[in-house]
Parts: C-alpha cells; sequence; structure tokens
C-alpha cells in the first residue's frame, strides 16, 4: 500500500519556517487580497488565506468589491495598490466575472507584488530559466511536499496532465528545472494510461477522475491536484485512489494533499518582500 503524502502536517512545517522568516525581517509584509463578486467558494479560499496569513505574522487585507465593478475601475484600484509601499503582495482571487479580462489584471500588478506567480513576467523569466520573483503556489506547494518525503526528481519520468497556467505549464516547467523528463499530456492526448504506466512521478490537475488505471509504475509517485464532489457529494480527485494506491509508492489524499500545500506555498510567497 502506498505512502500517503501528508499535505496538512507539511504545510504546518512549512508555515512554521514562514512563521520564523517573517519575525526576522526589518518590515511586515503586507498581503492584499481582492474579491470581487460573492462566489461562496471563493470567500472560503480568501479567508482560509487570510488567516493563513496572520498565523506566520503577515498582515493581511480582503479588498471585496461588487460584482458590477468595472474592469477600468479594477486597474485603478491595483494601480494604486502597486504605488502603496506598504503592499508587498496584491493577489486577485480567480474567477473573475466575465465582463473583466482575468488577464489584463493579472498583468497590471506589478511583477514583484505578484505573489501568485502569475504575471508574464514571472512565468517568461520561469520559462527561461531565469529566477523568477515569485513561483506559482500549486507547483511550489508540490515540489515542497515532494522534498519532505525525500521523492527524488533528477532523471526521473514525470507526467503532467493537465496544461492551465496555473499549474500544468509551471509544474513541467519546475519539473524540468530540477532535471527530470517531463511528458505533457491533456485532453487530446492519445492513449494516456499507457504513457503513465512508464511515468515515475504523475501530477494531475485535470478536475475530473481521469487516473483509474491498475497497473501503474510500481512504487511511482501519485499527486492528485484535482479536487470537486462525486455523484454522492464527496470531496474526490483526478485519481482513483482505491484503484491506484495498492501498486503506487506514494500518494496525495483528497483533501489533505495539495491543498494545504498551495496555501503555505502562498504565505512562503507573502513572506518575500521586494521595496
Amino acid at each position: 500500500m502506498a505512502v500517503i503524502l501528508d499535505g496538512k502536517a507539511t504545510s504546518l512545517k512549512v508555515l512554521d519556517k514562514v512563521k520564523e522568516r517573517v519575525s526576522k525581517l526589518n518590515t511586515t509584509p503586507h498581503l492584499v487580497v481582492i474579491l470581487v463578486g460573492d462566489n461562496p467558494a471563493s470567500k472560503i479560499y480568501v479567508n482560509n488565506k487570510k488567516k493563513a496569513a496572520e498565523k506566520v505574522g503577515i498582515k493581511s487585507t480582503i479588498l471585496e468589491f461588487g460584482v458590477n465593478i468595472t474592469e477600468n475601475e479594477l486597474l485603478s484600484e491595483i494601480a494604486m495598490l502597486n504605488n502603496d509601499n506598504d503592499v508587498t503582495g496584491i493577489l486577485v482571487q480567480l474567477p473573475l466575472p466575465e465582463h473583466i479580462d482575468k488577464n489584463k489584471i493579472i498583468t497590471s500588478i506589478s511583477p514583484k507584488k505578484d505573489v501568485d506567480g502569475f504575471h508574464p513576467e514571472n512565468g517568461g523569466k520561469l520559462l527561461l530559466g531565469v529566477e523568477p520573483y515569485f513561483y506559482p503556489a500549486t507547483p511550489q506547494g508540490i515540489l515542497m511536499l515532494l522534498d519532505e518525503y525525500n521523492i527524488e526528481l533528477d532523471g526521473k519520468n514525470a507526467v503532467v496532465v493537465g496544461r492551465s497556467n496555473i499549474v500544468g505549464k509551471p509544474m513541467a516547467q519546475m519539473l524540468l528545472k530540477r532535471n527530470a523528463t517531463v511528458t505533457m499530456c491533456h485532453s487530446h492526448t492519445q492513449n494516456l494510461n499507457e504513457i503513465i504506466k512508464t511515468a515515475d512521478i504523475v501530477i494531475s490537475a485535470v478536475g475530473k477522475k481521469i487516473i483509474r488505471c491498475k497497473m501503474v509504475k510500481k512504487n511511482s509517485c501519485m499527486i492528485d491536484v484535482g479536487i470537486f464532489r462525486d455523484n454522492n457529494g464527496k470531496l474526490t480527485g483526478d485519481v482513483d485512489f482505491d484503484i491506484v494506491s495498492p501498486t503506487c509508492g506514494f500518494i496525495t489524499p483528497v483533501p489533505g494533499g495539495v491543498g494545504p500545500m498551495t496555501i503555505a506555498s502562498l504565505m512562503y510567497n507573502a513572506s518575500k518582500v521586494y521595496l
């Protein structure tokens, strides 16, 4: 049976290190989270981020705007935050209302305050192998989790399922930086199960039950980024835990795996101050 990669316990270790790091700074980091509209899930995510920030000594402010705020009004708010030296980190909670171009909003955030790591400058540096100001929180959190369990990446075959700008694409680049051999898979990939069978490490970020392969590589590592509710209302992920866990060596649970690591990784980013 596979070893369970405990993201909750590991995240607490990361948060302890972030708290120590913040205590040694000459200034208190200030994270501003922008929430547009009244999406219940977004409100929960934002409040969880605020609680984590307070736990490690980071000042946290939530700016809430109605769903009818215009794109230009939101851009003006971000411009003011960019110019405010008291603010060291800015995060815009996604998704945004349809009338607002999320790419335009993300690009408007100063790359030195872009704690999500989504700005094109940070993404471009990552692609070129140059140290960005910030790495995207979920891929960075996954690497922290792998390191906690001493899972080797150098020379290993890693399969990334999903090509989003938030997880899949940066995850592939970060694995390449750690000298893994990376295969990118997505909705048009043929023979996905055959590819997964060759993988030492699988990282799936699709949002639907896609990995049901019994014959995964023995002692491989399965990282499940997906989280959604099944037909019975139970939280589950991309990987069929019951089918895969008897063969693989390591596996993340859902919930309690990647989710807590994303929050901890975000706090690690928020503790960086570029003034």
